[in-house]
């Protein structure tokens, strides 16, 4: 991993905390007196992938939540990645009526979510689009450094989507964020 990236990673990580610190996060009450910071897995630049986006129809998906309420985004297109068990394609979601967003939403979950690494119901990436140099083709960059949870991971009163199959992954994606005392801290 570069330094660049590595920094890059640490200021995301640093304003993450600082958010939470000040009482703008889910962490509220006797909880906030207590926060002394998120835990994360150590970067890795084996998870990060710049590839091109396969264009979806923008057809509005209706995504399952944490509590029953239904999430309604649009499918911006697809994206496959190389994982260490094999080719994967994940759903990339907008906001309706944004055809051309600057990013897109990832919700995934992996097999950290099935051992208490990291949250149970997944963890998210918003990951920016790019134009591909002299093409016409869409480029999305999926740092999985960048993952984080849903607010819904550390308290009850959020509504947080839940991926949908395709955006389940059968590797352990030990990067990004994970839950305090969880493997690897």
């Amino acid at each position: 991993m570069n330094q660049a990236h590595t920094e890059a990673v640490a200021e995301f990580r640093r304003r993450k905390d600082e958010h939470f610190a000040a009482g703008r996060g889910p962490i509220q009450g006797t909880g906030l007196g207590e926060f002394r910071g998120l835990s994360y897995f150590a970067p890795n630049a084996a998870w990060v992938f710049t590839v091109p986006v396969q264009p979806g129809d923008l057809t509005e998906m209706t995504l399952a939540t944490n509590t029953g309420e239904a999430r309604t985004m649009a499918r911006f297109g697809l994206a496959t990645v190389d994982l260490p068990s094999g080719p994967h394609t994940l759903s990339l979601f907008a906001p309706l009526g944004e055809d051309r967003p600057a990013r897109v939403f990832v919700p995934f979950r992996d097999a950290t979510s099935r051992t208490g690494e990291t949250y149970g119901a997944g963890r998210y990436l918003d990951a920016p689009l790019a134009q591909a140099p002299d093409s016409d083709e869409t480029l999305v960059h999926l740092d999985f450094n960048m993952a984080y949870h849903p607010y819904c991971a550390y308290g009850d009163g959020w509504t947080c989507p839940l991926p949908p199959p395709e955006n389940v992954l059968s590797d352990a994606v030990q990067v990004g964020e994970k839950l305090p005392g969880g493997a690897g801290n």
